[in-house]
């Protein structure tokens, strides 16, 4: 039996399309125009260091990030939305986060990091999440997260390139992950006992591996 093979047609070189190029969508279109909003409740204590900050706030938003923003008076809260020339949607989420670390108490010039780095975010825990204290030992407790004139949560900043807020038995932390980790424990090491020069030889030796490491 004899079987035929038809030759392959050739294809003639040229005919294909040239590739098209589409423009990035914008946050406006992503969402098919809808406008995406975020709401930050503003603590009763943080209304004066708002006010007085609001410009520092309002600009890196509204000019560098393209996302609206007010100051709802009636309802205590910082709203947000974006705009049909906002670049980028996860733009607003980074000014939420940036305003919301505001609010925990982070200085604006820390806080601003948010928007610039994608690393970086906010880790907040309690006392009472590590150990159960009341009374005077509560007292002492954040007393030795402090220091004398804040000198222990300066070094435990310096060394893990982190910044702390403690408000009362609330403890905020704003770093990377790997920082906030290692700070996280030497928090937690005072926390439970530890005297502050046993933690301050504790994290000369863990921050000197991460910088072995890195």
């Amino acid at each position: 039996m004899e079987v035929e093979i038809a030759p392959r047609e050739q294809k003639s070189e040229g005919t294909l399309p040239a590739k098209p190029k589409f423009e990035p969508l914008k946050a406006h279109e992503m969402s098919d125009g809808r406008v995406q909003f975020r709401k930050v409740s503003v603590p009763s204590h943080r209304y004066s260091p708002l006010k007085k900050a609001w410009m520092e706030i309002y600009t890196p938003v509204y000019e560098q990030m393209k996302i609206d923003i007010r100051m709802n008076l009636k309802a205590r809260k910082v709203e947000l939305k974006t705009r049909s020339d906002t670049p980028d949607v996860s733009n607003l989420q980074k000014c939420a986060d940036f305003v919301h670390a505001f609010m925990l108490g982070f200085d604006v010039i820390d806080a601003i990091a948010l928007l610039r780095l994608d690393e970086l975010y906010v880790e907040s825990f309690e006392i009472k999440d590590v150990k159960t204290l009341r009374g005077e030992h509560l007292s002492r407790a954040i007393g030795r997260l402090s220091g004398k004139g804040g000198k222990t949560k300066f070094a435990i900043e310096n060394a893990t390139k982190t910044r702390i807020v403690i408000a009362d038995t609330k403890i905020h932390i704003l770093g990377s992950f790997q920082n906030i980790k290692v700070a996280r424990d030497s928090l937690c090491s005072l926390i439970l006992g530890s005297p502050a020069g046993k933690v301050y030889s504790k994290l000369r030796q863990v921050t000197a591996r991460l910088a072995e490491r890195f």
